[in-house]
């Protein structure tokens, strides 16, 4: 979801696009070509100050008024900005570029239904196509605003298609020495060796949010996902998962507390089931800067006896906190995240010590907005995995280290779809031979969001 300020930049650029003659931003004397030339070079503060001294005795000329309008909401002076616009729709009311600065000032002034009036009367009108799409996005934000007080229900749909150059997470070696054998070599099977294949997935999702008062709103989503590789059909996966929660919002801070339930599949087999919390607050210091802290706990259940480890069961509780930052650069296009987790995974009281793990990790990526319908996203992630008992085939303590990296272009054909072409590279090394392996994966997913 795009935010409103940055909507709101982006409105104020390409307003500019609107033909000069067709606005009324014809040049009239020399007051207001120095006020138009100020607030081009993006100095609306100074134009401000030039024009507002003589708006008793220029008001009512449309030129005057316009560039008084404009400059005044530019700089948050909203109020004034709409009585001087009123002004020019007085006398104009075909005025393309006034009928936008004022939806905007309304939009600023939290006057949602008319600002939503006003920018559908501009899109009626001859403005450029930049100018209607980013129009467009104001009105979706109008939307957002609007439902915040209603039930919202949101879905979606993907589908993707892509190659993986090892669709099982495996080794890229067929042999392997156990030293609990002597050393022996021992060959591995085909689903203990590295396969590559294309595949075709599809995802679906829907999401609800009922407002109970202004603060407190019932929180609930589910998605589901089936993976479909072209020739291993036997590394196929499912998913699908599920959550019910509470979002309670206290001015600049939000809490977040949900159950979480879901089941993994492999081969359309249930291969680990997942009940679990998870608690979440986040604090926007402002427009551009937000902090989040988080804890999840998760219950693990392989249910299949195909799933045992040493003839017990691999059950185990997981527990990961952590805690992010994300920072806009001040034109809102550019956008930089990071956060930083630790956890474990225990097996409790069964005999599997040698299962249980500690973790620690560090996720971080940026993404741009070059147009309206185009952004750049680049993410990188690094995860630590260290096992607390020796590994009684290898006579080790298991030690990995999970490097990932991905880079995806975005690209909104119309609204509510979107075409994704990805990039990840995936690394696992480990002291245990048969654990480390590479991946690389390519893929082209299209979303539509209802």
């Amino acid at each position: 979801m795009e935010h409103p300020n940055r909507l709101m930049l982006r409105l104020r650029a390409v307003l500019f696009s609107i033909l000069l003659a067709g606005s009324g931003l014809a040049c009239a004397d020399v007051l207001t070509d120095q006020a138009k030339a100020l607030i081009d070079q993006g100095k609306s503060q100074a134009a401000f100050d030039l024009l507002i001294p003589l708006e008793a005795d220029r008001a009512g000329d449309e030129v005057f008024d316009l560039l008084l309008g404009i400059a005044a909401v530019d700089i948050g002076r909203s109020t004034n900005g709409v009585l001087a616009l009123e002004r020019v729709l007085a006398v104009n009311p075909n005025n393309a570029r006034a009928r936008a600065e004022i939806a905007r000032a309304y939009f600023a002034l939290g006057e949602i239904n008319t600002a939503r009036q006003e920018f559908e009367i501009v899109k009626k009108q001859e403005v450029p196509a930049d100018v209607r799409k980013t129009i467009d996005q104001f009105l979706s934000a109008v939307e957002r605003i609007e439902a915040e007080g209603q039930t919202t229900i949101r879905t979606y749909v993907e589908l993707s298609i892509g190659w993986d150059s090892n669709v099982n997470a495996a080794t890229s070696g067929s042999q392997v020495a156990v030293p609990a054998l002597g050393g022996a070599i021992l060959s591995l099977g085909n689903a203990g060796v590295k396969q590559a294949d294309g595949y075709t997935s599809l995802a679906a999702g829907v999401n609800l949010r009922k407002p109970i008062n202004r603060e407190l709103a019932l929180i609930a989503g589910m998605t589901a996902n089936k993976r479909m590789n072209d020739s291993q059909d036997t590394f196929d996966t499912g998913s699908w998962d599920g959550n019910i929660g509470f979002a309670l919002t206290q001015d600049k801070d939000v809490y977040s507390l949900a159950m979480q339930g879901g089941t993994f599949f492999v081969d359309n087999n249930r291969y680990r089931d997942t009940v679990g919390l998870s608690g979440q607050w986040q604090h926007n210091y402002d427009q551009r800067n937000q902090a989040t802290a988080f804890v999840q706990y998760a219950d693990q259940r392989f249910p299949s006896p195909a799933q045992l480890f040493a003839g017990n069961k691999r059950n185990a509780e997981r527990l990961v906190a952590g805690a992010g930052f994300a920072h806009a650069l001040r034109d809102f296009k550019t956008i930089f995240y990071g956060s930083a987790y630790a956890g474990f995974e225990d097996t409790r009281s069964q005999p599997t010590a040698e299962l249980d793990l500690r973790l620690w990790g560090v996720r971080g990526g940026g993404q741009h907005q070059y147009r309206d319908d185009l952004a750049l996203s680049v993410n990188a992630s690094y995860e630590k995995r260290n096992n607390k008992a020796q590994d009684a085939f290898f006579l080790v303590h298991r030690d990995d280290d999970t490097y990932s990296v991905s880079i995806a272009v975005a690209y909104v054909p119309e609204k509510n779809w979107k075409v994704t072409p990805q990039y990840q590279r995936i690394e696992n090394r480990s002291n245990i031979s048969i654990n480390t392996y590479s991946r690389d994966v390519v893929s082209v997913t299209l979303r539509h969001d209802f």
